[in-house]
């Protein structure tokens, strides 16, 4: 519940390029758990997802107030930058702008995740829960993660310049790729532009 629950109710989506969010959601739907998405974040939406409550009793309302400046102070946030949640303007704020997915950046990744979502459940090695099969390279100072689901390959490019990912041997066809990229060459190298990702099955 912390993840969606930040004293703000800032979203990645407020400090992530719409590539890095390609990359998030990349990680989330082509790995072997059951993705969970915050409403809103299939498109980035641009509206904050503040706490918010409407208790008619004034000390639970002043009570919830207390403890929740209380909770984040612990965490370094000043009193006055937790929104009120008892302030009608704090839900105001958290009303998704259902505009938002019919524009730039926000239609793009919404298409993404729609491919994404469409090779979970066209791609059964995507929905294989088994952990042990699951393999996986990474590459720290460059930023780069890559693993295997059976067939499938994914690659994610975190940095800012272009990675060379390892796939290993074999020919390879790209399902789906946030930036345009090539299958990987003879020596099973992927050039994978800065914040993208790539989605693979091994021939």
């Amino acid at each position: 519940d912390q993840i969606g629950n930040r004293a703000q109710g800032d979203r990645l989506a407020a400090r992530l390029s719409p590539g890095l969010l390609a990359c998030a959601a990349t990680l989330t739907l082509t790995a072997p758990f059951t993705p969970m998405l915050f409403m809103g974040e299939e498109w980035a939406a641009g509206t904050p997802w503040q706490f918010f409550t409407d208790h008619p009793d004034p000390e639970l309302a002043e009570a919830v107030r207390r403890g929740r400046r209380r909770e984040f102070a612990a965490h370094g946030w000043a009193e006055e930058d937790v929104p009120d949640p008892q302030d009608p303007a704090t839900r105001e704020r958290s009303c998704l702008d259902w505009s938002e997915p019919e524009r730039e950046p926000h239609a793009r990744v919404l298409a993404w995740y729609r491919r994404l979502i469409a090779l979970r459940h066209a791609e059964p090695d995507l929905t294989d829960p088994d952990l042990a099969d699951t393999k996986v390279a990474y590459d720290t100072e460059a930023r780069w993660l890559a693993f295997r689901r059976g067939d499938v390959r994914v690659a994610v490019n975190l940095g800012a310049g272009t990675a060379a990912i390892p796939l290993g041997s074999g020919r390879a066809e790209v399902l789906a790729a946030w930036e345009p990229v090539a299958a990987p060459g003879p020596d099973g190298l992927l050039q994978v532009p800065g914040e993208s990702c790539v989605v693979l099955r091994q021939l």
